[in-house]
């Protein structure tokens, strides 16, 4: 292993620039007493011989390259590089240059590279001279000082050799003498001159001489030096600002007189970087990263203060969760927080950790919760970002306090269901704020980053409590524009009292009276009494898209949970009235909510889109969408090519068997004539395992001819219009444990069988040759009596083995078996009867939607 980590290639640079191979060996690293130091050894693999001897010289520029690579000049036109067989080994010779050197590993170059030209202007300086003679620091003397700085910028040496000279005779405090008085003489050459010399003395980007410009002492002469911009036709006035403009707020005085020194001079330097200093694009980045560490070292220093002053938080946390304590106060101390907060990205990993677990002990969490809610735009969007800091720092600390409070607590007043609120609530018309609530809220419910251990499963536990207690508070907002159930929206309304008129109306306004006395029914998106429920209001339309996107990964991520409350509240059905949105952003967003749920390829889920006809608002906004061929075309035909491909019988079955007719007319993709054909392939499988079958087992099968089948349709479509306008309205129940949900379904299942029975029948409408339209309509239009579209003809739904019915009368021909319909079984001797009702127009049921 070792002898394959330093195997080596030495390489030299030949006169032509072209590097020759001189042989390969064994590299180490050794202390040489001829050389009197450390060298790097290599010897051939083939003889032992000595290929390499090179003492390991502190001021040698040494490159790292490609990880496997390390080149460095000896002489003069002398380059060596060593290339490595491994990483590993290079790695390791590496640190010891690096080690003899005294630099850090991690570089890439142990030393400034100067080109050639400044090689040869100071190779015959004495080593002694290592200093630049300054001249004397005089008015007279400005523009020659200012001349130098300039000119030794673009060395990397010669920048060096300045810094200790203006280190070395106290330099920095003669020339802020020279600035006063030059202000004061109103010199103003001498003023701009002083600029260059500043700026330049910056760019040298060195932390001892940072120390003593911002020293309290200097720090403003400094701001003031550069103040006087030779570009400018007048000088900025920046010392005002500082000092005048700028207040110093202490939300709770600080005692600690260093800690105050440090804050004051962390904000002007801060400045000084910001505002005065051009942009890094225009100089080299690296002139100013020093001063950048100055910052981040000041703003580690500050947050250690502070959070080692457990009296001052203490403080802090009291007033700001006192009822008494007025709002402009509040909105002090809030900043302050989210300042802390973002100074605390500074501190290293286990220091961040300490800083959160102070916090935490202190009472953040509920503090939070008491700020979140407060009408304060400021305040809310503050605490909002405070709350960032926590979830991104430890989302089972959150976790585990709501959980926590769960127990002493209503539901109102939850912080998750507060953070809802708020995301409901926000009056930004592009919901930037809601936005980023509902990242915030996607963490807290990622189960890829809950804890499992032994003795207790976050996970669980914390999604049985989000869905018990916050997902009725989420989901509102999408029930309540997809329904006229008034309870419903009282219910909505009495929870969101002063956000919903500027949720729900165009006029945006900000009324904070109760719902009665400021929205009425009729302001209410979607309230209109002759039309499908939909918001047309753009900013509701966003907010429900969100809602869409957080269901969605709940669907993909949550499996039962999600699964239980979806079949209970009947989601699907009311999440595809968006379908009919006038924003096609929001069809989208339902269209990818069924999407994700029939990727699961889940039974449950099939036999409850198949029941439900939930296909219908689908292929109704495909055949509105007409001939244009945009994502909403796309996303549409995607979701049955994936049926297709994926095969999943019960819904190509259904598919088919209801809606072939409207789609056999598209055929410029085949996804639907593919599905036909699977379709036809099952059916034929499922035939043959039939005639297997010894006939006895079907010589007792009922059997009647067409003309009684249509007279028990014509019965039971006259039942149905004597019955119009009685809908049986399937209840929403509440939540309960996942192992009821087979039962939950079926109950379901068996009061949307009744309401379907009740339901009025509408032949489709011809929109194309050989194509119908068919109308969605939802069951609280019918329940008022007030949907005046063509409504939907179908045929019985899909059996579950994937025949179709042969007849509408339930009494006869559909069994209930635990609550699921179960056909009558096709045989191939049926095939006189099934040409016969192929060939004339048939009466179809409407089906439920």
């Amino acid at each position: 292993m070792s002898d394959t980590r330093r195997r080596v290639k030495v390489y030299t640079l030949n006169e032509d620039r072209q590097w020759d191979d001189r042989g390969t060996g064994h590299v180490s690293s050794t202390y040489v007493e001829e050389l009197k130091g450390m060298s790097l050894l290599v010897r051939a693999e083939s003889d032992g011989s000595l290929l390499l001897e090179s003492k390991i010289n502190p001021n040698t520029a040494y490159q790292k390259q490609q990880d496997t690579l390390i080149v460095w000049s000896e002489a003069e036109n002398y380059d060596l590089a060593l290339s490595f067989q491994e990483k590993a080994g290079c790695d390791e010779i590496w640190e010891k240059i690096c080690q003899v050197q005294g630099k850090d590993p991690s570089v890439e170059v142990t030393q400034d590279l100067i080109d050639e030209s400044e090689e040869e202007r100071f190779e015959e300086m004495p080593e002694t001279s290592h200093l630049i003679d300054l001249p004397t620091c005089e008015l007279n003397k400005l523009e020659e000082i200012a001349d130098l700085v300039t000119s030794v910028l673009s060395s990397p040496i010669r920048r060096e050799k300045l810094a200790l000279a203006l280190e070395n005779e106290g330099y920095i405090k003669k020339l802020l003498q020279l600035f006063q008085a030059c202000e004061n003489l109103e010199n103003t050459e001498g003023l701009h001159h002083l600029y260059e010399i500043i700026r330049g003395i910056l760019f040298l980007n060195k932390a001892t001489l940072f120390e003593v410009m911002f020293s309290d002492e200097c720090i403003m002469d400094v701001v003031g030096c550069l103040e006087y911009d030779p570009a400018l036709a007048q000088p900025k006035r920046h010392r005002e600002f500082l000092t005048k403009t700028a207040k110093f707020k202490e939300v709770i005085p600080i005692t600690d007189s260093e800690l105050r020194q440090k804050i004051h001079q962390t904000y002007r330097v801060q400045y000084i970087q910001d505002i005065i200093l051009p942009t890094p694009s225009v100089f080299e980045e690296n002139f100013l990263s020093t001063l950048t560490s100055f910052i981040f070292f000041n703003k580690v220093e500050i947050v250690s203060m502070l959070q080692e002053d457990e009296k001052f938080l203490s403080e802090v946390f009291a007033q700001l969760t006192d009822e008494a304590t007025d709002d402009d106060k509040r909105r002090e101390l809030v900043n302050f927080f989210k300042e802390f907060c973002a100074f605390s990205q500074t501190l290293q990993p286990q220091n961040r950790d300490a800083f959160f677990k102070t916090l935490a002990k202190l009472g953040i969490l509920p503090a939070l919760e008491i700020v979140m809610g407060m009408d304060d735009l400021q305040v809310r969007s503050a605490a909002t970002d405070i709350f960032s800091y926590l979830v991104e720092f430890s989302p089972s600390m959150v976790r585990e306090f709501v959980m926590q409070e769960a127990q002493q607590s209503d539901d109102d007043i939850l912080l998750i269901n507060v953070v809802i609120e708020q995301m409901i609530c926000d009056t930004d018309p592009e919901l930037g704020g809601a936005v980023q609530l509902m990242g915030l809220l996607r963490t807290l419910i990622d189960p890829e980053n809950m804890l499992a251990t032994t003795n207790k499963t976050e996970k669980s536990e914390f999604l049985n409590f989000f869905y018990n207690h916050c997902m009725h508070v989420l989901t509102a907002p999408l029930l309540t524009n997809t329904s006229e159930d008034k309870c419903e929206k009282d219910f909505f309304l009495k929870h969101y009292r002063y956000s919903w008129s500027f949720v729900c109306t165009p006029s945006h306004s900000h009324s904070h009276s109760t719902p009665s006395s400021s929205i009425s029914q009729d302001n209410i998106v979607g309230s209109n009494k002759n039309n499908t429920i939909c918001p047309d209001n753009y900013q509701t339309a966003q907010l429900l898209a969100l809602i869409l996107e957080l269901l969605t990964f709940c669907v993909e991520h949550h499996t039962y949970h999600i699964k239980n409350y979806i079949m209970n509240k009947d989601l699907l059905r009311r999440v595809l009235v968006l379908m009919n949105s006038k924003h096609t952003f929001l069809a989208l967003c339902a269209l990818r909510f069924m999407r994700r749920i029939i990727g699961l390829k889940d039974e449950f889920y099939n036999r409850y889109i198949t029941k439900g006809n939930l296909f219908e608002p689908v292929i109704n906004a495909l055949l509105d969408n007409g001939t244009r061929y945009n994502l909403l075309n796309s996303a549409v035909i995607e979701l049955f090519e994936f049926i297709r491909v994926e095969d999943i019988k019960s819904l190509t079955a259904h598919i088919v068997e209801n809606f072939y007719k409207a789609l056999e007319s598209i055929e410029y993709v085949q996804t639907f004539k593919g599905l036909k054909t699977k379709y036809e392939q099952e059916k034929d499988r499922q035939n043959q395992k039939l005639n297997s079958v010894p006939s006895i087992l079907r010589s007792n099968r009922f059997r009647r001819d067409a003309k009684a089948l249509e007279e028990d349709e014509e019965m039971w479509f006259n039942e149905d219009e004597e019955e119009e306008g009685k809908v049986v309205v399937a209840p929403v129940e509440k939540s309960k444990p996942e192992d009821d949900f087979p039962d939950n379904y079926e109950k379901f299942m068996e009061t949307k069988k009744a309401k379907e029975s009740e339901d009025k029948e509408n032949l489709p409408k011809r929109t194309s040759p050989g194509g119908f339209k068919f109308t969605f309509s939802h069951s609280a239009s019918a329940a008022n009596g007030t949907n005046s579209k063509s409504v939907v003809a179908q045929t019985p739904p899909a059996t579950s083995n994937g025949s179709s019915s042969k007849t509408t009368n339930l009494a006869t021909s559909v069994t209930a078996t635990k609550g699921s319909l179960v056909g009558l079984v096709d045989y191939p001797d049926d095939e006189e009867e099934d040409e016969e009702e192929e060939t004339s127009p048939r009466k179809r049921p409407r089906l439920g939607s």
